[in-house]
């Protein structure tokens, strides 16, 4: 009601001031237009007369107030024309923004009222055009005049911040008056008339860490050294009011949190002074023996701490590191402990940050130190061997039993256990060797041979007795030692050549040898000929004192008639105690050269320098072989000249060859049952008769007084003129015998009755001719005079 009564007042002390604003103006404007209204002429250039128009408006008021709610249209202004005599003549028209709807006018008196209560943050003006006609007739009187109608603002919008929750971020220990956040409220009233629209800012919440400027929403801090790990987190409320900030005015609020951020204002602290840890003497290097812990209550890489061992006796035996997960220092095994010669160890152990922020130096150093107790715990150990690892040597061919050499392995404990020994079987598959499980000396158990296996690695284990988990294992290597066992040898299979028209003193091959024994057992080759050899005159040896041997002809004008290989031994001994000696054959061959010395042909007789064949002998030889082919061919001709009769002569022969079939024949295969060479002619006996198994060079052609034979019901005719055929073709296979018949006869109803029109490469014989069966067999039968008959099946 308060804030009512004073918009009201305000009102109407506006309403005042615009109608004495609204009287003055129209008397300015009477007095400007007066000579118009009274008909006075002006002169214009060159003496033309110009009218003035008569103009006599009237506006007694100009503005509104904006959200009126009275029970009556307010009044907004007069319209007046000076015309008017008020007998009703004149009407008044409004025209423009809102006309008719928001603004009516009463077109006898010309005042215009409100009929709509008006916003001005929605629209501030209205612009409107006023015309007054004759009522009877409608004829403008006045010229249209356009005037504004302007909404008067009230402070009815109370102040909105963009954001109804702020967060910012400050330092923690930040200085007073540090800067934090600005906020910014608006407001919907116009701000260029009165204070509707002027704000103030002040905090409601947030004291006395936090101050904001009341003209700019500035909101700074209100106290030095504000640490975060104390309070992080602060609510602040800040208000906006308008008017000025004065009574009446509107009001606005928001949230703000802000959060101090960390600095590094904080050292590390260990929470105790001394710590205690303990770790077996059987650890290994890298094991962990315990974690300590610094506290700083700084946050984020602030609080990152380093840790590291600055003194103490155990520097060498221990090293720290830093888990930054947990921010714990790690302490862990550096080298081998052995209990019995240290059983503790201190170290003296610093945690310092590792960004520091320079501000804060002068506070004191970033950093602390603690003492950390190492107690070494004892454990039972495994022996210790006093090598990490042997090499040991041994004589070849040594006997079974030979003494290799010796381990030993002791028990590190204060208990000093007693040692067993023993081979891993693994590394000795073969066993070659065995160990005494007392002392530990290697034996062997069988001979070595070197240039078999020239090292044997074996692993040897220690065993405590008392505790037989606890073991130790070395390696040992085993040299075996050479023995000059082994003769040299020819590096490789030699073969030389020479031509038989070759010099003499000529070296034509060089000769290398191998010894499978060590070097120190042959250091140099010496090359020989066998002593029963060694004035032979064909060949003679140059050593050239590298291991190498050269051989030289002795004599010129070689023959391969009369000898074409010869095989010369070589005696290589070696250098070794005592020298081994072995005789090698070379092979040399005779052959043909041309006069450049390239080879062109060698021939294989072998000759031996020392145990050679005669001539005689060889060529007895040679006859045994030529009396043996000569056997062999005649074999093979008496073989092929032996052959079957081409003609069966008797009778019975014939009678006995032809056999009576009561089941199906065995196809073009079977040829043992029935020989049909008996079916010959035997007129051919007297006349030319070609060999049955060599098929004629060429071929005779019919002769030209025989015609072929029809294909005729008449079987005879047709039988004669094959057989005529025949006899006078002595070419045509199978070479004088019955000849082909392609002509089927009447009354063979089964047609053939086996497989004899396939061809096949088996046989002389072609069976194609055998395709008619029945009764053509039986005139065959009767034509060549067989006593037997054929039926219809066979």
């Amino acid at each position: 009601p308060k804030m009512k009564e004073d918009s009201c007042l305000h009102a109407a002390l506006i309403c005042l001031g615009m109608l004495c604003y609204s009287h003055a103006l129209s008397t300015e404007k009477l007095n400007h237009l007066r000579p118009s209204l009274h008909g006075h002429h002006e002169k214009g250039k060159e003496g033309q007369v110009l009218h003035r128009s008569k103009r006599g408006w009237v506006w007694n008021q100009f503005f509104v107030i904006e959200e009126y709610t009275g029970p009556d249209p307010v009044l907004v202004g007069r319209l007046h024309s000076d015309i008017d005599s008020g007998d009703g003549n004149i009407k008044y028209i409004l025209s423009g923004e809102g006309a008719g709807i928001i603004f009516v006018i009463d077109d006898k008196s010309g005042n215009i009222h409100a009929t709509k209560t008006l916003d001005r943050e929605e629209r501030a003006q209205y612009t409107l055009t006023a015309q007054a006609v004759d009522r009877n007739t409608n004829r403008p009187l006045e010229p249209p005049s356009e005037f504004i109608v302007k909404v008067q603002d009230i402070n009815d919008n109370p102040p909105e911040f963009l954001h109804e929750n702020y967060h910012a971020n400050v330092p923690e220990r930040s200085n007073v008056g540090t800067s934090v956040i600005q906020v910014t409220a608006s407001d919907a009233d116009d701000p260029t008339y009165g204070n509707s629209a002027k704000l103030v800012y002040s905090i409601l919440e947030g004291q006395p860490y936090f101050s904001v400027e009341a003209q700019t929403g500035i909101i700074r801090t209100a106290l030095p050294n504000m640490d975060r790990e104390a309070k992080e987190e602060y609510h602040v409320v800040i208000q906006a009011k308008d008017m000025g900030g004065h009574m009446g005015g509107l009001s606005g609020t928001t949230k703000v949190t802000i959060t101090l951020t960390d600095v590094n204002d904080n050292p590390p602290k260990f929470p105790q002074s001394v710590y205690q840890m303990s770790i077996s003497e059987a650890s290994i290097p890298g094991e962990e023996v315990g974690r300590l812990k610094a506290k700083d209550p700084d946050i984020g890489e602030n609080g990152l701490v380093t840790y590291s061992i600055i003194d103490g006796d155990g520097v060498e035996m221990f090293e720290i590191t830093t888990d930054y997960e947990t921010q714990e220092g790690v302490v862990k095994l550096k080298k081998l402990l052995d209990f019995e010669t240290k059983k503790s160890y201190s170290l003296k152990v610093e945690a310092a940050n590792v960004h520091i922020d320079p501000k804060f130096i002068s506070n004191g150093p970033f950093k602390d130190t603690v003492t950390v107790k190492v107690a070494v715990e004892d454990a039972d150990e495994p022996p210790i061997f006093l090598a990490p690892n042997y090499i040991l040597e041994v004589q070849e061919n040594a006997a079974a039993g030979a003494v290799v050499g010796r381990v030993h392995a002791k028990d590190p404990d204060a208990a000093n256990s007693a040692i067993r020994y023993s081979i891993d079987r693994h590394t000795d598959l073969e066993r070659y060797f065995s160990i005494n499980p007392e002392d530990g000396y290697i034996k062997t158990i069988k001979t070595l041979d070197r240039e078999e296996i020239a090292w044997h690695n074996i692993s040897v284990f220690a065993t405590e007795v008392h505790n037989r988990h606890q073991e130790a294992k070395v390696p040992v290597a085993i040299k075996v030692l050479d023995v000059n066992d082994n003769a040299p040898k020819f590096a490789s299979t030699y073969e030389a050549f020479i031509c038989e028209n070759t010099q003499s003193n000529q070296p034509f091959i060089t000769i290398t040898a191998d010894d499978k024994d060590d070097a120190a057992n042959g250091p140099r080759f010496i090359f020989s000929l066998p002593p029963e050899i060694i004035h032979n005159p064909n060949f003679t040896l140059r050593d050239n004192r590298d291991n190498t041997v050269s051989i030289l002809v002795r004599r010129g004008g070689f023959s391969r008639q009369k000898q074409d290989l010869y095989l010369l031994p070589i005696v290589i001994s070696d250098g070794g105690v005592p020298p081994m000696s072995s005789t090698n054959t070379l092979t040399i061959r005779v052959c043909g050269c041309d006069s450049n010395g390239s080879l062109l042909s060698c021939n294989a007789e072998a000759y031996i320098l020392n145990a050679g064949l005669s001539t005689g002998a060889l060529i007895a030889i040679l006859a045994c072989i030529v009396i043996l082919l000569v056997i062999v061919v005649l074999f093979v001709t008496l073989k092929r000249q032996k052959k079957e009769p081409l003609i069966v002569f008797e009778e019975e022969d014939v009678r006995e060859n032809i056999i009576t079939y009561d089941d199906e024949g065995g196809g073009e295969e079977d040829t043992e049952a029935f020989d049909i060479a008996t079916l010959q002619n035997p007129d051919g006996i007297n006349g030319f008769i070609p060999r049955k198994d060599i098929k004629p060079e060429y071929q005779y052609m019919p002769r030209p007084g025989l015609r072929p034979a029809p294909n005729s019901v008449d079987v005879d005719d047709f039988i004669n003129t094959r057989i005529q055929e025949a006899d006078n073709d002595p070419t045509a296979p199978p070479y004088d015998s019955i000849q082909i018949y392609g002509y089927e006869g009447r009354g063979s109803v089964a047609g053939s009755l086996s497989s004899l029109e396939s061809a096949t490469t088996d046989s002389d014989l072609d069976y194609d001719y055998l395709q008619n069966w029945g009764p053509r067999f039986k005139k065959l039968a009767d034509l060549y005079g067989s006593k037997d008959t054929f039926d219809d099946d066979s």
